[in-house]
Formats: structure tokens, sequence, C-alpha cells
């Protein structure tokens, strides 16, 4: 399977490290439920599904949107900084 990583371009995914899905973070301060929720809860959806992946090489991370069913990297980029 390939991933094109922004910065190396397609790479193996031996050479690659996924993160999972990724996941909206609860307010600041969160309920016990809501704590649970971000982190033993995954949605785990059929279709395409937004991920956090390490590249080994560059060492840098990177998003990627994958087709659950086939495996398929349909789009990766860098996330914008946060404000």
């Amino acid at each position: 399977m390939l991933v094109t990583c922004p910065n190396c371009g397609p790479r193996e995914v031996q050479e690659l490290r996924c993160a999972g899905e990724t996941t909206r973070r609860p307010t600041s301060t969160p309920t016990v439920r809501e704590l649970n929720e971000y982190i033993y809860f995954r949605r785990n959806v059929w279709g395409t599904q937004r991920e956090w992946w390490f590249c080994r090489t560059c060492e840098d991370w990177f998003m990627a949107d994958r087709h659950t069913y086939t495996n398929e990297v349909e789009k990766t980029w860098h996330p914008e900084p946060a404000a």
C-alpha cells in the first residue's frame, strides 16, 4: 500500500505510522462520559475516514482521508496551525 507524504512523496506504508482517526477534543472541563468517549470511542466508519499519519523519513505529521473498505488513500495534507 502506498501513501503519499506531503513532504517526501509516495511511501510504502511500512515507512509511516497511522495514529488513528481524528477526533474532536472535549470542552475544557469534560464530564467523565465525554472524556471516556474521547479516549476510547472510535467511529470506525465504512467509507472515508480522516486519520493522522506520521512519516518516519521526514519525521512529520500529516492528515489523510482513507477509504476504510478499499484502504485507498484519497488525499493527504498538512493541517492548518491552530489559532
